[in-house]
């Protein structure tokens, strides 16, 4: 599939892995919708690069979303849409003090991270269906999972359940969608040097690299970013969960 011209909605876009996949879809040549609840930053990067525009959403809501998915439907075709909103919380099921995991901050993660991806993957999916097929493929829709999914840690609980379900989500919708000519794959990065990994200090940094077999470093934005704009082109890639990750396992703890 032709990235050029094509156009592109990416949630989470205003910063880390979505930033960065805005900007290279950008770079090839996609207009490309930004989807966030920061409107500050999602202004100021749409400002900064041709053809972009902002759209705020929360991607649990059904309507922000569908309005959202109007807008890049207006601009053209929309044949990439890529999910990177999302949370993590770390606690245990039952923490030392003996009490149990909060239900409420278990709901609210699985809510953001998997019922979020759903609702973009529906309705991009939705908008992709009624266009025009090019070489018989109308789409690719990209979902952001974890290894969290499959190497959970104390305290991941939350966090890796909505990561697997995104995982597990992958192969039935891929089928459920390749009679319209629609892809779907699923990124599951390792550590990567995000905003939440820039509050910690270097040492810390410098110790979760060295954990990573090769390359002993973190993963860059543009690292997810590239993958993203692979995966956009290489039209058999369907159905599968990639691991982005060095070759980590994470440890227990």
């Amino acid at each position: 599939m032709k990235i050029t011209d094509a156009v592109a909605l990416v949630s989470g876009g205003a910063s880390g892995l979505g930033e960065a996949t805005v900007r290279r879809l950008s770079k090839a040549g996609a207009k490309v919708v930004i989807v966030d609840r920061d409107e500050a930053r999602g202004q100021k990067l749409a400002s900064e690069l041709s053809g972009s525009l902002y759209a705020k959403a929360d991607v649990t809501s059904a309507e922000e979303v569908a309005a959202a998915v109007a807008k890049a439907a207006a601009l053209g075709p929309l044949r990439i849409a890529v999910s990177c909103a999302g949370v993590g919380w770390a606690s245990r099921v039952v923490n030392k003090e003996g009490q149990p995991h909060d239900l409420e901050l278990f709901r609210t993660v699985i809510t953001i991270n998997l019922i979020g991806t759903f609702n973009l993957l529906r309705l991009s999916a939705q908008a992709m269906a009624r266009t025009e097929a090019v070489d018989g493929e109308r789409g690719v829709i990209i979902n952001t999972a974890s290894i969290a999914a499959f190497d959970g840690q104390i305290g991941q609980i939350a966090y890796a359940a909505s990561k697997g379900g995104i995982t597990s989500m992958t192969l039935p919708a891929a089928r459920d969608l390749a009679t319209v000519g629609i892809r779907v794959m699923t990124i599951a990065p390792g550590i990567f040097d995000t905003p939440l990994l820039a509050i910690l200090p270097e040492p810390a940094r410098a110790s979760l690299a060295a954990g990573v077999p090769f390359p002993r470093r973190l993963g860059s934005p543009d690292d997810f970013a590239a993958l993203v704009e692979h995966i956009a082109c290489n039209s058999y890639l369907n159905g599968e969960v990639i691991r982005l990750d060095g070759a980590l396992r994470m440890a227990p703890k």
